[in-house]
């Protein structure tokens, strides 16, 4: 009986260890993170939200952030300056490219898709029937400008 009491004694111990290393306090100058309901969206006016993960997309430098098309909303034909790097994280996205909006002739891509938006060139992309959220990392300024057929 003795024995049985310290193994069970031990795998409280362990037990409590354990939990109490995973419910440790993380060093806040090696590691930062936002919890999903923490993110703070805000609209673009445009058909989509946007959080600011990192960085400034106004400003020279990286950037990261998260775009949230939302549902029958798609960008007209324009171009950014610089090359941009997007990773599809829930929904379908729609893309097409030239200066000619053809929403029917756009091309999905489904999530877990990595895209390459390459600086000066023409596309046009967004959601149709579902919520899209995108992941886009680039170098600001991130400027759009619009491009008329």
């Amino acid at each position: 009986m003795h024995t049985l009491t310290r193994l069970l004694l031990g795998a409280l111990a362990s037990a409590t260890i354990a939990s109490s290393a995973l419910a440790g306090d993380l060093n806040p100058a090696a590691v930062q993170f936002t919890l999903p309901d923490k993110i703070a969206w805000k609209s673009t006016g445009a058909g989509s939200e946007q959080a600011i993960m990192a960085g400034d997309p106004s400003k020279p430098g990286i950037y990261v952030v998260l775009t949230k098309w939302l549902p029958n909303n798609m960008s007209r034909p324009h171009f950014h300056p610089n090359d941009r790097f997007i990773t599809v994280l829930k929904g379908t996205w729609w893309m097409g490219t030239g200066t000619t909006f053809d929403p029917a002739g756009t091309t999905p891509v489904p999530a877990g898709s990595f895209v390459t938006h390459f600086g000066k060139q023409v596309h046009y992309d967004g959601a149709k029937d579902g919520e899209v959220v995108l992941l886009i990392t680039g170098e600001g300024p991130a400027t759009s400008t619009r491009v008329n057929p």
